[in-house]
C-alpha cells in the first residue's frame, strides 16, 4: 500500500495531524481522506487499518470519490469483524459531527 500513496504522502508528511482532525471535524472531506491515507500508511500516526477504513468511508460519504477505492483496498487487510467496527466508528463519528 505504501507505494500507492507515495505521491500524496509527500505532501501530507508536512501536515500536522491535529490540524487535519480539526478540519475533518468541521466537515472537511479532503481532510478526512488525508487522515485515511495517514492511518493506512502509518505516516504521522500508528498504522491502523480500522481507522483508515473509517476515514476513507467518511470521505467517500462526503463526496471524495477516490476514497471508496482506497476503502476497498484497506478492507482487504481487515477481518469482517474489523470492517463492522470501522463502519460503526464512522457512523458514530458522523452522528456527533
Amino acid at each position: 500500500m505504501g507505494q500507492k500513496y507515495s505521491g500524496p504522502m509527500l505532501e501530507l508528511l508536512e501536515v500536522d495531524v491535529h490540524k487535519r482532525l480539526v478540519q475533518a471535524e468541521a466537515g472537511g472531506a479532503e481532510a478526512q481522506y488525508d487522515l485515511g491515507l495517514l492511518y493506512a500508511t502509518g505516516h504521522g500516526v500508528d498504522q491502523n487499518f480500522i481507522e483508515a477504513h473509517k476515514w476513507f468511508n467518511l470521505a467517500a460519504i462526503h463526496g471524495i470519490g477516490r476514497a471508496a477505492g482506497d476503502r476497498c483496498d484497506v478492507a482487504l487487510e481487515l477481518t469482517a469483524r474489523d470492517i463492522a467496527k470501522a463502519l460503526r466508528l464512522a457512523r458514530q463519528w458522523d452522528t456527533v459531527h
